[in-house]
């Protein structure tokens, strides 16, 4: 909530930086700006005071700082200056640096030493006693040093650098070292004349010591533990959207101060909740700010040059931000897990070390009686004190979000950002002016209007333009919609919300016009009708509605709504059915919901990496599902149209364009198609699109492969590409077997999988060639192969080629076994038929169990069997052969004529079989290997 005190402002210098420090007994507050002077104000008196100067610099000021016994300040000019307490009379001076700027000055808790920062990669602590006594910090840092700040005790000096790295310096001994070095929290900047360089990125540390926080890339507050130097908690507030450009803790702990764009925000240190807010000044942003250390006092400068003072930002009745509290002594700390006990004994003191019964990664947040001043002169008790415990998981949910959609930064906002056009809105303090406009002025008409409502959600479909407002006193929310064309001029509808719901997102979709929708039509016109609405409310609830308002069905959500888009036959929710989990995850799941009969065609887990947030949804040209997270990777659902068969195709990652090296930038999207991902671009660490509308950029999509051969990737790149998207394509046709695209398509990945095709037959690559041509389409392509093949004189090759185009010949074409394959996908989801109760009248059906079948008994045939008696005996008639036989010159044996006779009409004889129970069977077998074999039967 706003805080009901007023601040008092002051022109201190001129535009561009400022610095801002508090004597330390806070009575003279020093600021510092590039008009080279730093102005001395004395805090009681008001904003008709006429502040001293020091004019000795001969460049602008960069920071400045109070000692014991004087104050300091620094510039460009790369000297640091000593002057006489609250008195801008100089006293000589403490360094210089050689022509390089200085950057920050930090005095240690005693008063007695100043570490000096400027554009060199070491750090000074200099004696201010004895000047010559220096202690110089090396090798930490790979880039300049932006911000100091030294730990309560000063033994620790923490540097934050703009290679994006924290480092803590041991300072205790005569020599130094490293203690830590902290990757990954605060933001790398290297431009030292961006904006983003003056923003505060130090380690601002808590008065116990336990823990500093300091301004995230990810635009968080986080919290870091000096026990273990990760992060332990972090503050986020779910209205304040932006980076952090300054910190500052009170002189006790209790609150911390922040600045986010054109707005102060003071926080309790122990809810980690906003608690106040007061707005900064209009066009400019907040470079420091400071607590004072004796009173109840709020001083900031910004680049506007103005000093501002907030006397009373801490309301009377709350704890004073000065004098230590029970809520001050140990706020937000991470400990260690309580230790097994042991299954007979006694257990472990709970106060001992190990002690905390709720385990590690959870922040322990003293509430009740510690938010109140304690009587003078009592103590804080520690433990056994009553306090409530509260845990609080360490990863925000993300809030629910309209894609394409800014926050209000200077009157100025937009509520929808798409392929089709953009929503501005200007705010004129009783009214909104909306402005409507489109990228394709042939198609649609843009129009403004007067908004009386202040609608803060807004959604452009291919049908119409979708409005909601929020409830506001006795006035429900409600949503507007205003179709292109109509079937009358009279087509805009609205919908009203029960009392005490609001909208949460809107979506509009429905076909592309057929025909131009610039003017309105009241005889007819485009048959197509005017697309599908969903509204997402507070309630729980997605609304669904048609173009012309009729409702269709309520759907319940099934978890915690973020937002939706929606598609010609589809509209793609995101909700979180959940928590979020402790390591980062945000547990954000996708449905796709068809239109015609609401049916859930898809529901898969996004694939965002832990400690990163949803930041767009959408369709390509296409109509496939795309998505694009904080990381910078862009997913595509593909086979959407198969059901519970998608799955998340990683299309992009923005962080490998070429565009991008060496660039702190950023990407807002509006589109994405094939082979382009459309956007804006942002610089440094600007979150979303300002005014003047930017202009949309072209992207190349390139998928993210790590094959760096540069002949076989970017063909290989470019197949895989191009085969998503055919089958997107091919999965939309129904019954239809092809069309003249996909041919056009298909005959086009042939040609590039011919390019392969050689290449690997040059390198002699058979078993990559034989895959190669598997995935070709046409018999002309695998012919062209095999020609291939014989060129490079590879003729099993060939032959396997060859084997290939037969087979591909006697069976189904690659569209065939894909239409095949859609109907099969309709067949296997189409609902269950349920049979009714009492009306089936017949005999249940036969149930063939073989395993249970009674054993048949089968004889197994033989000429030594009793059927066969009279093979036997025509054998045994026979005549007899002679025993002289004539032999052949070679001396081997010459067979007569009669042998095959003899032979054959013994074998003449008619066999019949007879079963092992028949009366006749009464010569047995002279042998036993006449065997029955025994096997199950038929059923």
């Amino acid at each position: 909530m706003a805080s009901t005190s007023k601040a008092i402002s002051n022109s201190a210098h001129q535009q561009g930086q400022t610095c801002i420090a508090f004597s330390r007994d806070g009575k003279i507050a020093y600021t510092g700006g590039l008009d080279t002077l730093v102005r001395i104000w004395h805090t009681d008196q008001g904003e008709d005071q006429e502040p001293e100067a020091a004019y000795e610099a001969d460049e602008g000021i960069t920071a400045v700082a109070a000692a014991e016994g004087c104050w300091l300040s620094g510039g460009h000019d790369s000297d640091v200056r000593k002057y006489i307490p609250g008195k801008a009379q100089f006293n000589g001076l403490v360094t210089s640096a050689a022509g390089a700027s200085i950057r920050c000055l930090a005095v240690d808790p005693s008063g007695k030493r100043v570490a000096v920062a400027s554009d060199e990669l070491s750090v000074k602590i200099i004696d201010l006693d004895e000047i010559t006594n220096v202690v110089i910090l090396e090798g930490g840092h790979k880039k300049r040093i932006r911000k100091t700040t030294w730990h309560p005790s000063g033994s620790i000096l923490t540097t934050s650098s703009s290679d994006g790295t924290i480092v803590a310096w041991n300072v205790s001994d005569t020599e130094a070292k490293v203690e830590n070095v902290i990757d990954g929290v605060i933001p790398e900047v290297v431009d030292p004349e961006s904006p983003e360089f003056m923003h505060d990125c130090s380690a601002v540390w808590h008065p116990s010591g336990q823990y500093f926080f300091a301004a995230s890339r990810t635009h968080e507050i986080v919290a870091i533990s000096r026990s273990t130097w990760t992060k332990s908690s972090s503050l986020s507030d779910p209205n304040t959207i932006g980076v952090t450009t300054a910190l500052a803790l009170s002189a006790n702990g209790v609150y911390l101060a922040s600045a986010c764009k054109q707005e102060i925000l003071v926080w309790s240190v122990q809810t980690k909740r906003v608690l106040w807010k007061y707005p900064g000044t209009q066009n400019a942003f907040t470079i420091q700010i400071a607590f004072s250390p004796t009173e109840n006092l709020l001083a900031w400068t910004d680049t506007e040059g103005v000093l501002s003072r907030w006397r009373d930002a801490i309301p009377a009745g709350s704890p004073d931000p000065v004098r230590q509290t029970a809520a001050s002594s140990a706020q937000g700390t991470t400990t260690k897990r309580k230790s097994t006990p042991p299954l007979w004994g006694e257990e472990p003191d709970a106060g001992a070390e190990g002690g905390d019964p709720y385990g590690d990664d959870w922040i322990i947040d003293d509430l009740g009686d510690g938010m109140e001043d304690e009587p003078e002169g009592a103590k804080a008790i520690r433990a056994g004190d009553g306090f409530v415990k509260e845990m609080v998981s360490i990863t925000k949910a993300q809030p629910a979000f309209q894609p394409g959609s800014t926050p209000m930064e200077n009157k100025k906002r937009y509520l929808a950002y798409n392929m089709v056009g953009v929503i501005e809105v200007t705010d004129q303090d009783t009214h909104h002016i909306v402005n409507v406009e489109f990228h394709d002025r042939s198609t649609r008409k843009g129009y403004h209007f007067t908004d009386h409502f202040k609608y803060d959600l807004g959604s452009l479909g291919e049908r119409g333009a979708l409005f909601a407002c929020p409830p506001e006193l006795d006035h429900v929310a409600q949503v507007i919609y205003k179709p292109y064309g109509t079937w009358s001029t009279q087509g805009d509808w609205t919908y009203a919300l029960p009392k005490g719901q609001r909208v949460l997102g809107l979506a509009a979709g429905g076909e592309r016009p057929m025909r131009s929708l610039r003017d309105p039509s009241s005889s007819g016109g485009d048959i197509q009708g005017q697309g599908n609405i969903v509204i997402a409310t507070s309630s729980g609830d997605l609304t669904f509605l048609s173009g012309s308002g009729m409702e269709r069905i309520v759907l319940g959500v099934e978890g915690e709504y973020v937002t939706m888009a929606a598609a010609e036959e589809y509209v793609l929710v995101v909700h979180r059915p959940g928590a979020t989990t402790i390591d980062g995850s945000q547990s954000l799941v996708a449905t796709l919901i068809s239109f015609e009969d609401f049916q859930v065609l898809q529901e898969k887990p996004l694939p965002i990496p832990k400690g990163h947030t949803l930041r767009w949804i959408g369709t390509t040209d296409e109509g496939a599902p795309a998505i694009y997270d904080s990381a910078g990777y862009i997913h595509l659902m593909i086979h959407h149209r198969r059901p519970n068969r998608a799955a998340w195709a990683r299309l992009m990652d923005t962080n490998l364009l070429e565009r991008k090296q060496g660039k702190d930038e950023s990407y807002w999207p509006v589109g994405l198609s094939q082979d382009t991902f459309m956007c804006l671009i942002l610089k440094g660490r600007q979150d979303h699109p300002g005014f003047p509308r930017p202009l949309i950029q072209e992207l190349p999509v390139r998928l993210p492969f790590r094959n760096q051969d540069p002949v076989d990737s970017p063909i290989e790149e470019r197949i895989a590409r191009e085969r998503i998207h055919v089958n997107l394509a091919r999965d939309a046709l129904g019954d239809e077997l092809t069309s003249s695209d996909i041919d056009k398509r298909e005959v086009e990945l042939d040609k590039q999988l011919l390019k392969l095709i050689q290449a690997s037959c040059k390198a002699d690559k058979a078993p990559r060639v034989i895959e190669l041509v598997k995935r070709l389409h046409f018999p002309n392509s695998i012919a062209a192969a095999s020609q291939l093949a014989g060129f490079y004189r590879l003729i099993g090759l060939q032959e396997k080629i060859e084997a290939i185009k037969l087979w591909r010949e006697q069976n189904a074409t690659p569209a065939e076994e894909a239409r095949e394959a859609r109907q099969g996908f309709a067949y296997e989801d189409a609902p269950l038929a349920r049979p009714k109760p009492f009306q089936n009248f017949n005999p249940p059906p036969k149930v063939d169990r073989p395993g249970l079948t009674r054993s048949t008994g089968i004889v197994e045939q033989t000429e030594f069997t009793a059927s066969n008696l009279a093979i036997r005996a025509g054998r045994s008639r026979a005549p007899q052969a002679p025993a002289s036989r004539s032999t052949s010159p070679e001396g081997k044996r010459k067979r007569d004529d009669n042998d095959d006779d003899l032979s054959s009409n013994a074998f003449d004889v008619e066999v019949k079989r007879r079963a092992v129970c028949e009366s006749d069977a009464v010569v047995p077998s002279p042998k036993p290997s006449a065997c029955i074999a025994i096997q199950p039967g038929p059923a």
